[in-house]
């Protein structure tokens, strides 16, 4: 038998981490991708963290003052209501979303006719731009709304909700509502789908009734995917923004700003660059433990 060298064999790249072989051309993919990735959101997002401890106004000369910045956001009454009335919508709107969702997604995975007519009904709100919908929404608080009331002689809804400093957070809520419900019954329903049906049919032989059966099968086995709706719902609630320029635009009184809308309004027409910006970079920081805590709560009370 003759001996073969092989000491000029090439052998192929294996990954650093880990022991399957690596073709190049996923690296010819994923570099670029990684490194315009890069550019356009981690570059931007470290100098935002640079300019929140400056005095910049967002053109100009500026200084270096430390974490000034930070210490008057703490300070400034306008901000602290801004994160107030924030929180006190987003968890509005994730439980209403939350809580609506699962019910259409149960309805709509069940034996009824017309199901995918319906399945699309649902969905058309969130394909609609929300600033093109909130100005929509604007004119039905503003004028049907009111002459309805009027006619049902009901005091609360005889005048506008988008200037009552008690209600106008309503017609921003529901907006949010309306159109965030369709995303999260597609991801209940993609949760129902995975749920084997013998399952049910075991139950139905044991006397389960509809409720038992909800509480008992169906939600400990969707809980991944009420987890994520969770997290994206608060998420998203959190940033409102769009709902509040075309229907409130802050206002009445500065009632109904949010911290998104505080951000822009200060940063790009109130000539606090840099103090919006260190507004920007707390926000993000509150986001991100909001996230972490309802990933580790929600996902250890996740059944498999």
């Amino acid at each position: 038998m003759s001996n073969v060298n092989t000491s000029h064999v090439k052998k192929k790249r294996v990954s650093t981490f880990s022991n399957r072989k690596v073709d190049r051309a996923y690296y010819w993919m994923a570099v670029p991708a990684a490194v315009i990735f890069a550019i356009f959101l981690y570059v931007p997002f470290i100098q935002g963290i640079a300019y929140s401890f400056t005095n910049s106004q967002g053109y100009g000369d500026f200084k270096w003052i430390g974490f000034n910045n930070y210490i008057a956001l703490f300070q400034d009454d306008r901000v602290g209501n801004a994160y107030l009335f924030t929180f006190f919508i987003a968890i509005l709107i994730t439980v209403l979303i939350n809580v609506i969702a699962m019910f259409l997604a149960v309805v709509l995975n069940g034996r009824i006719a017309f199901k995918n007519g319906f399945r699309a009904i649902f969905f058309v709100p969130y394909t609609l731009a929300v600033l093109v919908i909130g100005y929509v929404f604007k004119y039905i608080f503003m004028t049907p709304l009111p002459a309805l009331g009027k006619a049902l002689n009901i005091s609360w809804l005889s005048e506008s909700l988008l200037t009552s400093e008690q209600y106008s957070w309503v017609p921003i809520v529901f907006l949010a509502v309306w159109q965030g419900v369709a995303y999260s019954v597609l991801i209940y329903l993609a949760g129902l789908q995975t749920i084997d049906s013998e399952i049910y049919e075991a139950a139905a032989i044991d006397g389960v009734n509809p409720w038992q059966n909800f509480w008992k099968i169906t939600f400990p086995l969707i809980g991944p995917f009420f987890t994520i709706n969770l997290v994206l719902t608060m998420k998203n609630a959190l940033g409102t923004f769009d709902q509040v320029v075309a229907l409130t635009d802050g206002g009445p009184n500065s009632k109904t700003e949010t911290v998104t809308y505080l951000i822009w309004k200060g940063g790009l027409t109130g000539g606090e660059y840099a103090y919006q910006t260190a507004n920007a970079v707390l926000f993000f920081i509150v986001l991100a433990i909001i996230a972490f805590v309802q990933l580790k709560f929600f996902g250890s009370k996740e059944k498999v």
